[in-house]
């Protein structure tokens, strides 16, 4: 699987649930947030099931991607769901078809 196909997987994912979204991470996975790093599937599930569970429904219905880029194994995203979110990057390094690293920076509106 290319980075491309990983990162268009990991964000159909979400309206796939959980289980889904995890199968792009695995146990080596690191997850870099301004306030936590989760290392491992474990925690990387932890954070996805409480954001998941802690947005309002309506956020996906305003999520818009505003640019993605990749360069062989990384992967850049913009994206907002505004008013939650007015702006977030994610950037993943992908390696064996998994997100081996990926930093999350959210900006709230």
């Amino acid at each position: 699987m290319s980075t491309k196909r990983t990162l268009d997987h990991h964000l159909g994912a979400f309206a796939l649930g959980l289980d889904e979204l995890l199968r792009d991470y695995d146990d080596t996975s690191i997850l870099v947030t301004p306030d936590k790093t989760f290392t491992g599937s474990t925690q990387i599930r932890a954070f996805f099931k409480a954001f998941i569970e802690g947005v309002d429904p309506k956020f996906w219905d305003a999520f818009k991607i505003t640019k993605t880029a990749v360069h062989g194994e990384v992967a850049y995203l913009v994206w907002e769901a505004k008013p939650w979110v007015k702006l977030a990057t994610d950037t993943l390094h992908v390696r064996r078809d998994r997100i081996a690293v990926q930093t999350f920076t959210p900006f709230s509106a």
